[in-house]
């Protein structure tokens, strides 16, 4: 191969970085992560004899995604270590009505329930997915990362897309979604346990995060009953969005945070509701000023 002048490698590592981080935080869901892996890729390309890289596009790929399958089979095996990096990837932005240079962020914001379905996914049929799917990488080579033939990789990706298919996900926070928090709201705050009734799905699951752990109540009845938690005593609240998805945040008198509660919405009723009312995760998130 012909020799490239000094400094092309770091250059051409430059020009292919957004497109890593890009896959990385795809596959991965965490910028942070994805960040790690794009500069440990770098290291690896640094040590590499360029003259036997013949395509560095791919052979970057190549590595960023099998930096990432190790790291999500590494989550799976320490699933601790999961669910406390879940806290640090909230997105929570005020539900107001955006400003044309928002747009963006909340386009980022919305696109990040697609991740919430990749979670439902194995390690092999989350990279097989994002690769070809969002990145068309051809399945030969995402077959030479995951260890499989190309038949099997399109299997793999085939099974992927109708897991994804499958999950009932709302394309974003429509009028309609917010019509039924506002109503829920309400219920909570009046003390209607019909119209809780009326606005729960009856397999609702209620997710509270707490100092002790997580508490899971499950039925609309259940959930309506423990409305009382919902009513908001704290003197600031806000309609915020939580990673897409709907929801409330509450401040103290003093302004800090009390609780924030995301509400997923499906064909006009609440199916899930997320409240974090410890104040360790919490402090763990970047939240926006009271009201």
């Amino acid at each position: 191969m012909t020799a490239h002048p000094p400094g092309f490698v770091a250059e051409a590592f430059e020009a292919q970085r957004d497109r890593l981080r890009a896959v990385a935080y795809r596959v991965l869901g965490s910028h942070a992560d994805a960040e790690d892996v794009v500069q440990e890729a770098w290291m690896r390309l640094a040590r590499q004899d360029e003259a036997a890289i013949g395509n560095l596009a791919g052979w970057l790929t190549t590595v960023v995604g099998r930096l990432s399958l190790d790291l999500l089979r590494s989550r799976r095996a320490h699933p601790e270590t999961a669910y406390e990096q879940e806290f640090a990837n909230l997105v929570v932005t005020p539900d107001d009505d955006p400003a044309p240079d928002e747009q963006v962020a909340l386009a980022d914001s919305v696109g990040l329930a697609l991740l919430v379905v990749l979670d439902s996914l194995t390690p092999s049929e989350r990279l097989a997915f994002v690769l070809h799917d969002m990145f068309a990488v051809p399945f030969q080579e995402i077959g030479q990362i995951l260890g499989k033939s190309a038949d099997a990789t399109k299997m793999v990706a085939s099974r992927a897309r109708r897991k994804v298919r499958a999950t009932d996900r709302p394309a974003g926070p429509g009028r309609e979604h917010r019509q039924v928090v506002q109503a829920f709201s309400a219920a909570a705050l009046s003390g209607d346990f019909e119209a809780l009734l009326r606005v729960l799905d009856p397999n609702v699951k209620l997710t509270v995060d707490t100092p002790d752990g997580k508490v899971v109540t499950l039925g609309a009845t259940k959930v309506a009953s423990g409305a009382r938690m919902f009513s908001g005593k704290a003197a600031r609240q806000r309609p915020v969005l939580i990673n897409g998805v709907p929801g409330h945040m509450s401040w103290r008198p003093d302004g800090s945070p009390l609780s924030i509660i995301a509400f997923t919405v499906t064909e006009g009723r609440i199916t899930g509701i997320r409240i974090v009312i410890d104040p360790t995760k919490l402090a763990s998130i970047q939240l926006p000023a009271p009201a």
